[in-house]
């Protein structure tokens, strides 16, 4: 599903009344749908209160045709116009003959009538302003949005819905007036606009639903669009496909490099969510002091000790071991916990650069294999300047922002002020897929194509879940993904098995090896309930 800035969607607009669907068409679609939408969360709307807070352009009229709906379906409904609408107004002139209540704003400088409306109201529908407005809120604009965030709360406040995006929020970049709202649910327009999943703005979202209003699909204008969300359908039709008549040999190998002594539950967590998202084998090399314990806790996993320095991290020598195994793996996750020293760069070096002969100096040619590279093994990385360059084979990054910063040079702060343009350039610099983590992850391809997670889940601000991440994504890369797509299919997966595990325990101490057993039955639904619908 693409996502669009305000200039895009003006521009899909324009495309789509050239080709004979008007604006006045688009804006009916809209306003039924959200009628729909807000039906729906309610469960009902007849004798139900609902005010529709009504700006001065087409977010308003939208707003009026769904106050026209939801008062011919028996809601007992009332535009209150917060700014002035034009002296011919038909969308206006249409919800009056269907019996919609209209209260001027401009006669309720006290607000009276306003909290009189909120008192009595089961929903309220923002639909004040749209797209078109990045400047401060001011006069009554701003008081309405201030009196609503004053509801937030009170326990029996009615529902607020924001039609297209909260007033006050900025569709392309996500900043958020003060007086912004924080709604309960957003009704995006068509397509989901950049700011809706940008932070700071993204948290006065709500759950965001996208509304389909009748677009033309395939319009130029749509097709060039390369920023899109992740979306259940777009995931479950890539998934590797389980057949009948399959073996281990049919889901591929993965190769875990990962661990030290301070991080040993690293090492399991990565080369067990590779077992659980559906790798044919799994095998875990591991510094000789965590392969014991590793070994204890994950019977399906292949073990491997390598040597070590006296601070129980991967020494130096031990790529040419894992290089001369002779084992045929078909992806490779290098990182989790491996801890940042000179010995374990010149090893990750060694690893990933070149490949050693028998006497262990000459260089031969680099591995090739499909490479994710996390944690440590990008801090390691970080001191080689020509990285990019040496390393061989279709790489995935996984950098959190601070890890990103250590890479680029950039600070955090630059980096999460666009996360988007900061995935995208430095894809493309280092020519591999970049999964720049945090809420709402980005996953750019270096072609220049990025998609966006619609998840936001604090169960993935804790220890160990971004080695789960390692584990899942190379298992996909294993069972033969291409690097954007086992990217982009295991966030959503990652997230999504977070997702009912705070069902099922809540956002609050929830801890990452809580994700495995719900990494399978996250897949299974994913692929259940798009076969099913």
């Amino acid at each position: 599903m693409k996502i669009v800035t305000a200039a895009q969607m003006a521009a899909i607009e324009r495309a789509s009344e050239q080709i004979g669907v008007s604006t006045d068409e688009l804006m009916e679609n809209a306003g039924l749908a959200v009628a729909s939408a807000a039906r729906n969360s309610l469960g009902g709307v007849a004798g139900a209160g609902i005010v529709v807070l009504v700006g001065p352009g087409n977010n308003g009229a939208d707003g009026l045709v769904a106050a026209r709906h939801l008062r011919r379906w028996g809601g007992e409904v009332t535009a209150y116009l917060v700014a002035g609408r034009p002296e011919n107004d038909p969308k206006m002139d249409l919800a009056l003959n269907y019996g919609v209540i209209v209260v001027s704003g401009a006669d309720d400088k006290k607000l009276t009538s306003l909290d009189r409306l909120l008192s009595r109201s089961r929903l309220v529908i923002d639909a004040v302003l749209g797209t078109g407005r990045a400047r401060p809120l001011q006069g009554p604009v701003k008081n309405v949005m201030l009196r609503l965030g004053e509801l937030r709360g009170e326990s029996n406040r009615p529902r607020l819905i924001a039609l297209d995006l909260p007033t006050g929020l900025n569709a392309d970049t996500g900043e958020a007036d003060p007086a912004c709202p924080w709604v309960d649910s957003t009704l995006a327009l068509g397509y989901p606009k950049a700011g809706l999943l940008s932070f700071p703005g993204a948290v006065r979202v709500g759950k965001l639903q996208v509304l389909d209003i009748g677009v033309p699909s395939d319009l130029l204008e749509e097709t060039e669009i390369d920023l899109e969300l992740l979306t259940p359908g777009w995931v479950a039709a890539r998934l590797p496909d389980r057949p009948l008549n399959s073996h281990k040999g049919t889901f591929g190998h993965a190769l875990v490099v990962a661990g030290s002594r301070q991080y040993v539950g690293a090492a399991y967590l990565a080369a067990q969510a590779a077992v659980r998202t559906g790798a044919g084998l799994t095998t875990l090399w591991s510094p000789l002091s965590v392969y014991p314990i590793a070994a204890a806790k994950s019977d399906e996993v292949i073990h491997f000790p390598l040597p070590e320095d006296a601070e129980g991290r991967i020494s130096a020598e031990a790529a040419s071991l894992i290089h001369d195994s002779g084992r045929r793996y078909s992806a490779m996750a290098v990182g989790s916990g491996l801890g940042w020293s000179v010995g374990t760069s010149v090893f990750v070096e060694r690893l990933l650069c070149a490949a050693k002969d028998s006497t262990g100096s000459s260089e031969t040619i680099a591995w090739s294999l499909p490479t994710l590279i996390d944690a440590d093994g990008l801090n390691n990385l970080s001191q080689l300047n020509d990285w990019p360059q040496r390393v061989a084979g279709p790489l995935v990054l996984t950098p959190h922002p601070g890890e990103m910063a250590t890479l680029t040079g950039l600070p955090v702060n630059q980096i999460q002020q666009d996360r988007v343009a900061v995935a995208r350039q430095w894809s493309a610099r280092w020519n591999a897929c970049v999964v720049l983590k945090g809420a709402n992850t980005v996953i750019a391809r270096p072609e220049g194509k990025v998609h966006v997670s619609p998840f936001a889940n604090p169960v993935l601000a804790s220890g160990g879940t971004g080695d789960v991440l390692s584990g899942v994504i190379v298992s996909l890369l294993a069972q033969g993904l291409p690097p954007g797509d086992a990217a982009c299919c295991g966030v959503y997966l990652h997230a999504l098995a977070a997702g009912s595990v705070a069902q099922r325990l809540g956002n609050t101490g929830a801890a990452a090896s809580d994700l495995l057993d719900a990494l399978p039955r996250a897949i299974d639904s994913l692929r259940y309930s798009e076969k099913s619908g």
